[in-house]
């Protein structure tokens, strides 16, 4: 099929790779523009799917907008017979999800109509949810209220985010390569949008861990947080980054340390960490951080 390919992070890099493995003919991809980054911000950053896209010598687009006529128009000429979007970043306009013979399908990484919007993996987890997913969805003006093509579910166990998001990236690319072998034989079926729930964009001020509630809910706000933006406590003033911890045993005053190897008092029973990273150091396991950390039982973090 002749395709255009929307988006730009690491999540959608395997779809856009499976596309081309697929012997589709991808004929453009839209991205963000170059962002900032780099040593001190000094350097323009491209996305990861515009990488990948020049690597495999696929012309790449990156306006701002798609609401003017003029680039609406140089869409539409591309004559393409169905356009992929994964984790793009802007919102299509009619026009743009009209033009395609086929329209516009979307990966999603949520099991529609759960976690629509910005943040789905990371809300899934913080949720406590046992099973999440992805879903291929057909594109409508709304924000991920189209009808659903196909699904693939994935337990959640202890996953992090980022591992999360790397194991429904790749899930989700093969995903769509199989909707797209016979889309005539597909039945689309309409979201409960009743029972829809959103997944608000991630605030960095959600990020501080609350050690008054119960340990449970500790472990899914680390790991629903890991590796980005990153849960955090403050010890001896200094901001400690947590990117995975577990269930312990014990119970104390919320935030004390209960002992020699960190375990951690919770508004309900303990938690442990598992992987730390102290502001300005790289990222380690436990037993490392306390050999160059003294945090004794009986400490209070915050």
């Amino acid at each position: 099929m002749r395709i255009i390919f929307m988006g730009s992070p690491e999540f959608a890099v395997p779809t856009l790779q499976a596309l081309v493995d697929a012997a589709h003919e991808v004929v453009c991809v839209y991205t963000q523009p170059p962002r900032p980054g780099g040593r001190r911000g000094k350097e323009l950053t491209k996305t990861a799917v515009h990488q990948l896209a020049e690597r495999l010598g696929i012309e790449v687009r990156h306006p701002t907008l798609l609401k003017s006529a003029e680039e609406q128009e140089k869409f539409a000429a591309l004559e393409a017979d169905i356009g992929v979007v994964a984790a793009y970043g802007l919102i299509l306009p009619q026009a743009i999800l009209d033009a395609p013979k086929h329209g516009c399908l979307n990966v999603h990484a949520s099991l529609l109509p759960d976690w629509r919007g910005a943040a789905p993996i990371h809300r899934s987890i913080m949720a406590g949810d046992e099973v999440t997913g992805v879903t291929i969805m057909q594109m409508e003006a709304g924000l991920d209220t189209g009808p659903m093509l196909a699904t693939v579910r994935t337990p959640v166990e202890d996953k992090t985010t980022g591992e999360l998001t790397e194991e429904l990236a790749e899930l989700g690319a093969q995903l769509m390569v199989g909707t797209l072998i016979d889309l005539d034989a597909l039945h689309p079926v309409e979201q409960d949008h009743e029972a829809a729930t959103y997944a608000k964009k991630i605030d960095k001020a959600e990020a501080r861990i609350d050690w008054s509630r119960p340990a449970q809910d500790v472990v899914r706000h680390v790991h629903g947080l890991s590796p980005f933006p990153g849960a955090w406590f403050e010890m001896d003033g200094v901001r400690v980054k947590l990117l995975r911890a577990e269930l312990a045993e014990g119970s104390g005053e919320p935030g004390t340390v209960l002992d020699d190897d960190l375990a951690i008092a919770c508004g309900e029973g303990a938690i442990r960490p598992v992987r730390l990273q102290r502001a300005g150091k790289p990222a380690m396991e436990r037993g490392e951080f306390l050999r160059g950390n003294t945090i004794g039982k009986g400490a209070s973090l915050s």
